[in-house]
């Protein structure tokens, strides 16, 4: 019989690593809008009227939105702002169209909190010679996403992070989770996986033959937890379930 004990853990971003709750969408597209307009305007480039400026990104955003949908494949965000503006005119820097892209993202950072302890749940996890890595559904562009867990000091925790925009493919189509795997260097029965869908995570990740946690949320609430998965209400819980699953495991050999 093969060895299953857990050598890696992977996370979902989105309420696992990062809880954000019920957002207020519009609120916070409006004040991403606002940010990245009166930056732009700082540069002294050419904005336009705010309204204008808001509608044109909101319903770009909104179509590349639906046909990721249809199509299953993310859309990177960045790129698609960036194009828009530069058919405006707009000239920046790499890093000055990165900022850009943050001053979107930043009002939502600002409502994306992690647990108390992750930090310390992550430090043991490490010790005990657990990898670590993230697989998120996201056109939200890395830079963004990784100074957020920069600022939260947990992102060198993961050395391996895979943004489904990068792809031709998401969760919970089994390639991503094997390119994970292969990234992270541990065979798929190796590496347990947590998030909040059931569906795109936990049954995905499961029916690639990785251990498989869902993630207390309100994405979740009042779901059956699906049959051979665990369940979680804070990560605090990942290191006591970890020597479980491996106890267990060493028992079956």
């Amino acid at each position: 019989m093969p060895d299953k004990k857990i050598k890696a853990v992977l996370f979902d971003l989105g309420e696992t690593l990062l809880n954000f709750g019920r957002v207020n969408k519009s609120r916070v597209f409006q004040q991403g809008a606002r940010l990245s307009y009166d930056f732009l305007k700082s540069c002294g480039q050419p904005v336009g009227n705010f309204n204008y400026y808001c509608w044109r990104n909101l319903i770009a955003l909104r179509i590349r939105h639906w046909l990721s949908n249809i199509t299953r494949k993310d859309f990177n965000a960045l790129l698609l702002l960036r194009g828009i503006g530069t058919k405006k005119g707009v000239r920046l820097d790499r890093q000055q169209w990165r900022h850009f892209a943050w001053l979107w993202y930043e009002p939502l950072s600002k409502v994306g909190k992690a647990e108390d302890d992750t930090k310390e749940t992550l430090t043991k996890l490490k010790e005990s010679g657990i990898k670590l890595g993230i697989v998120s559904n996201t056109f939200v562009h890395s830079s963004s996403l990784e100074k957020h867990l920069k600022q939260l000091g947990i992102l060198d925790f993961f050395a391996v992070r895979l943004y489904s925009y990068e792809f031709n493919f998401r969760k919970p189509d089994a390639r991503i989770f094997k390119a994970a795997a292969e990234r992270i260097g541990e065979m798929l029965e190796n590496i347990l996986f947590v998030g909040d869908q059931i569906n795109r995570d936990v049954k995905a990740a499961a029916k690639t033959g990785m251990h498989a946690v869902l993630k207390a949320a309100y994405t979740n609430a009042g779901k059956k937890i699906p049959e051979g998965a665990w369940k979680i209400n804070q990560l605090s819980e990942l290191p006591a379930l970890i020597e479980k699953i491996n106890a267990e495991t060493s028992q079956s050999i």
